[in-house]
């Protein structure tokens, strides 16, 4: 069994626990991503659907028994070496400490994605936050990047949504260690 990873706070001692979301975790996914603007915040069924059909290819951050962090992803039909990551919610208490970019990384360890080798995400041109996270995890797995623009603001219609660049990183170089979708981190 791995080390348990310290969070550097006032709290005792504890470990963060990234694991498969299911659906008794639904609800308090759909209170987090309401904690983390700008990102669109679904319905509730919307993060059960979540939990229930793609927990394997999402992955939850737990500390202390509470929800912290949460990324929905999936695989896009037809393209089983891609990990299309929807959404990132890091707990307004705990940026700035490298979270979203361990889960990325754990995720990317699973038995279930062992094959993936491209994971793309759409930002919008004001989530500086997103991109820098996306360029990190690039450069710290050594695979390159390309961006190009997926959704035109007027194909949200009516909603004054901005435009939605599709950052595309990979092919991801070499093998992932794998790891069970319950674990420890030391990474965090």
């Amino acid at each position: 069994m791995q080390k348990p990873t310290a969070i550097q706070d006032r709290a005792p001692r504890s470990a963060v626990v990234f694991d498969v979301p299911t659906v008794a975790h639904g609800a308090e996914i759909h209170r987090l991503v309401g904690e983390c603007r700008p990102l669109d915040l679904n319905s509730t069924y919307a993060y059960l659907l979540l939990c229930e059909h793609f927990g394997d290819t999402c992955i939850r951050a737990e500390y202390a028994g509470a929800t912290i962090g949460f990324i929905s992803a999936y695989r896009p039909p037809g393209r089983p070496d891609v990990l299309f990551v929807w959404q990132v919610a890091t707990a307004p208490s705990m940026r700035g400490r490298g979270l979203a970019k361990t889960m990325l990384r754990e995720l990317l360890r699973r038995d279930a994605l062992g094959d993936c080798r491209y994971v793309e995400a759409t930002v919008s041109p004001s989530n500086e936050p997103s991109r820098r996270l996306f360029h990190a995890l690039a450069r710290e797995i050594g695979a390159p990047v390309a961006e190009r623009v997926l959704f035109l603001e007027r194909d949200f219609g009516d909603e004054q949504h901005e435009q939605e660049v599709l950052i595309r990183i990979g092919p991801i170089p070499g093998k992932q260690t794998k790891r069970s979708p319950r674990h420890e981190s030391q990474d965090f």
